[in-house]
């Protein structure tokens, strides 16, 4: 969200290091020890350093499982302390084998730009 600066009326949007400082944080606090989330990192405009006002953080997770829907997992987790809107996608380990199995558009572009912040050997790099 735009930040006012400590000594001026005007906002400035959060820069990069700033956003991959907190989503290092939010990982370290929030999921580093959950077992069953096994990996995570942002892709998109910030892990291409190309973000401007109004740039969301594109997140990804692999969790071992789930119970719920694709569309209803990232409710799990809260990323207030994230200074920018997250846009979560979280797959589970099937899912995300599958997509390596398929090396879909999605796959390939995640593997190719994601900043893994909680890497995992299920993370194997595009062929």
């Amino acid at each position: 969200m735009p930040v006012r600066s400590l000594n001026s009326s005007v906002m400035r949007w959060p820069g990069r290091a700033e956003v991959d400082r907190a989503a290092r944080d939010w990982v370290a606090t929030t999921v580093a020890a959950d077992a069953n989330v096994l990996a995570a990192g942002y892709f998109g405009s910030y892990a291409r350093d190309q973000a401007g006002i109004g740039s969301d953080l594109d997140w990804v997770m692999v969790v071992s499982h789930s119970d719920e829907p694709f569309h209803r997992r990232s409710l799990e987790w809260r990323f207030d302390s994230i200074p920018v809107p997250v846009e979560p996608l979280v797959y589970t380990r099937i899912e995300w084998e599958r997509l390596a199995t398929a090396s879909t558009r999605m796959y390939r572009t995640l593997m190719a730009e994601t900043v893994w912040i909680k890497p995992s050997a299920i993370i194997q790099p595009c062929d």
